[in-house]
């Protein structure tokens, strides 16, 4: 299996990094007998920490079922995931709750805003909820790196969907999570609205030390990423490193055609 490995444009840490996720032998299926069906097969991956790292492969591949599973909000069938040094496989509901709370964002391709709110209180909310003051000074930095600062008094229904998409970012980034995870958050906008959202993403890592976790099928999204893992059936079966969008444009090309032929 050829991998195209380059010297890493991006990111800031240097040389290797600490692990903040990882899978081990992870296999997700559903149903049973003749209509089991095997999302992820006995998966193994480790998560960077302070490194964006894109998921993509064809649909069905099990990408997002991989970043569900990594962020605890699906389960496995079998074999291990760890965030950090917490193996959550094992967790009771309560505890997994508490740490998806604590030390995860997430970002979707629907907003997830609450309309009665601003924008300021959409993006303490979860905090306000664990009963946590944020930290003035990082909020500051987050806001000012989504560039919210003008935009903080307003509700959704006076934001743009890019701006809305901003306030979620904002939201992830608030509580210093040990890690975010994104699925398509850029398919429910225009182009321009996109690149700045990845733009933000990638000064998050960048300059706020952050590690993302992003699904998509967009090969200019995956181009902002230090590294991609293609999946295909559930298999996690090549990797490129800083990639640009024509190199993975060529790579998901490649796999198409040798489903085409297979």
């Amino acid at each position: 299996m050829a991998t195209a490995v380059t010297t890493p444009k991006h990111g800031g840490t240097g040389g290797s990094s600490a692990v903040a996720a990882r899978a081990r032998q992870v296999v997700k299926a559903y149903g049973s007998g003749e209509t089991r069906v095997v999302a992820l097969d006995h998966v193994d991956v480790d998560i960077m920490r302070g490194r964006f790292t894109a998921i993509m492969g064809p649909s069905g591949s099990g990408k997002s079922t991989l970043m569900h599973c990594l962020a605890g909000l699906d389960t496995v069938t079998s074999g291990e995931i760890h965030l950090d040094e917490t193996e959550i496989t094992r967790l009771k509901d309560a505890k997994l709750t508490r740490l998806r709370r604590d030390r995860v964002g997430f970002i979707f391709q629907a907003f997830n805003l609450l309309p009665t709110l601003n924008a300021l209180e959409n993006i303490t909310l979860p905090m306000d909820i664990a009963g946590r003051a944020p930290d003035t000074a990082w909020l500051n930095r987050v806001v000012e790196t989504v560039g919210l600062a003008d935009r903080l008094k307003h509700r959704p229904s006076q934001l743009s969907g890019g701006q809305q998409q901003r306030v979620a970012v904002a939201r992830a980034l608030a509580s210093r999570p040990d890690i975010i995870f994104g699925d398509e958050p850029t398919g429910n906008l225009d182009s321009r609205s996109g690149a700045e959202i990845l733009g933000f993403l990638r000064r998050s890592v960048d300059e706020l030390a952050q590690t993302i976790v992003m699904v998509t099928h967009d090969p200019v999204a995956a181009s902002y990423a230090d590294r991609v893992l293609y999946l295909a059936d559930g298999r996690i079966v090549d990797e490129m490193l800083d990639p640009t969008a024509e190199q993975v444009l060529d790579r998901m090309k490649d796999f198409d055609a040798r489903g085409r032929t297979s």
